[in-house]
């Protein structure tokens, strides 16, 4: 059998290699059994089921419906590919005990993964994960026929998205967003979130054009990720078409990136600086700001400037979610553009976050360059820079030792001020400038990060951290 291990998010694994039906039975009778053994009050025993657009979602989610029926829970199995934190707010609206999430978020095609969100409507936290691992081949796979489940009541099959939209309607600004007449483009990189902008935006004066909204299990050659390189089709679009605003969506639609009007390339961490200046500046917001270490220094800057509490987590979206739990969060992002809003469900959603910078051009009525660049004129320029590296699963302990042992006396030309190794190593040198080394938690990748006040210089700090990984 094969093992079962959640990492940075859920457990993913290659499909028909270990992602087969047996084992996704396992995982969900462990689940089902866990939440047994494990009662919340106020909560029914209800799990809401949901999945994204990968090869054989669909049947994996019905097959996870199944299970849960079979161990005597409701459910409530979505009608079609849906977002993800479409799955994460209906667990919370519906006090169900939790929810799955059918999806490999970002992960190359032939993957495929099961999500766990908590009753509150966000990431499962680390020790429910290993908890649930713990309670895998306990019992047998109990299931029922979803057919007979439904004649039953015991599930029902529901389109979940209109709940999620009427709710990030309310959190922003709908009627200065309907009547902007901005011209948007949407990256949709074939995931879930293809038509999403369309339906919310539709009998507003807004124009919304969808790219790559196919239906394409294979996401046309590329990971759904919204990095750089995966935008070149949309941008030579952009070019000949201008807009006001690209946004873009990964595979599950809980994370934004961007590019301008003109295909040019905005980052993560442009983006979720941009809403931290307006939830500040023109929301007159307050409150604690939680980022993953990960994610620019700019933030450090901007939260000093405006006596905001700055609090730093490891990477994964659970610690931002469990920062969010304990109140009074402005904003908690994390560097791979998954970004949480004060009033919503702790979790990252994408598609709120594209409304929220609709909101915040259609407040300032500036372009979208030219607020990248108010914010660089007051805080200073920063470029950043990832490398994702094969790197042996069995060496990446001895590496991480080592560099912790062995630091560089400076990064360029400024001497180290800080090594933090709480999750992986992040070396910090005086100007602000940073070189990190994280294993993933979900593939055997190294990742690589930099940060400093020019591409150039951000490249160099890369080939600083490549170097390391040659010593071991």
């Amino acid at each position: 059998m094969a093992k079962i291990k959640f990492g940075t998010d859920g457990w993913r694994a290659v499909i028909a290699e270990d992602f087969t039906f047996t084992n996704l039975e396992r995982v969900s009778q462990a689940t089902a059994d866990y939440w047994k053994a494990n009662p919340i009050p106020g909560t029914e025993q209800k799990v809401i089921i949901g999945y994204d657009r990968r090869f054989l979602s669909n049947e994996f989610g019905h097959r996870v419906a199944e299970v849960f029926a079979g161990n005597g829970y409701q459910v409530v199995l979505t009608s079609e590919p849906t977002p993800t934190p479409a799955v994460s707010f209906a667990v919370k609206e519906q006090k169900a005990i939790g929810g799955v999430m059918i999806t490999a978020s970002h992960n190359p095609p032939a993957f495929n993964g099961f999500k766990l969100k908590s009753h509150f409507g966000g990431p499962a936290e680390p020790v429910v994960c290993q908890a649930v691992e713990s309670f895998l081949d306990r019992n047998p796979v109990q299931t029922q026929d979803l057919n007979a489940a439904i004649k039953a009541g015991k599930a029902v099959i529901k389109n979940i998205r209109p709940a999620h939209y009427k709710a990030i309607k309310g959190l922003v600004d709908f009627k200065l967003i309907a009547k902007s007449k901005l011209r948007f483009a949407h990256e949709a990189l074939f995931g879930v979130g293809a038509g999403c902008f369309n339906e919310l935006l539709a009998g507003t004066t807004c124009k919304v054009t969808t790219l790559n909204g196919a239906h394409d299990p294979l996401f046309g050659g590329i990971n759904p990720e919204p990095i750089a390189k995966n935008y070149v089709r949309s941008a030579a679009y952009l070019k000949k078409h201008p807009h006001d605003i690209c946004l873009v969506t990964d595979g599950d639609a809980d994370r934004v990136g961007g590019m301008d009007g003109r295909g040019n390339y905005l980052s993560t961490h442009q983006l979720i600086c941009l809403l931290l200046h307006h939830f500040v500046v023109n929301r007159k917001g307050r409150g604690r700001v939680v980022k993953a270490l990960t994610t620019t220094s700019m933030m450090d800057k901007m939260c000093a400037a405006y006596g905001l509490e700055l609090v730093e987590t490891g990477v994964g979206f659970k610690y931002i979610c469990a920062e969010m739990l304990k109140g009074n969060v402005l904003l908690g992002a994390e560097e791979s553009g998954g970004i949480g809003f004060p009033g919503h469900v702790p979790e990252r959603d994408g598609i709120l976050a594209g409304l929220m910078l609709l909101e915040l051009l259609a407040t300032e009525k500036v372009s979208i360059n030219k607020l990248v660049a108010n914010l660089e004129k007051q805080f200073g320029p920063h470029r950043y820079g990832r490398i994702d590296t094969h790197f042996p699963l069995e060496k990446r302990a001895a590496l991480m030792d080592y560099c912790a042992k062995n630091p560089p006396a400076k990064l360029l030309s400024s001497p180290l001020a800080e090594i933090k190794t709480y999750d992986g190593v992040k070396f910090v040198a005086k100007d602000g400038s940073w070189l990190m080394l994280r294993g993933s938690g979900t593939e055997p990748i190294l990742r690589i990060y930099a940060e400093a006040k020019s591409d150039m210089a951000a490249q160099k700090l890369l080939k600083l951290g490549v170097q390391l990984t040659h010593r071991v």
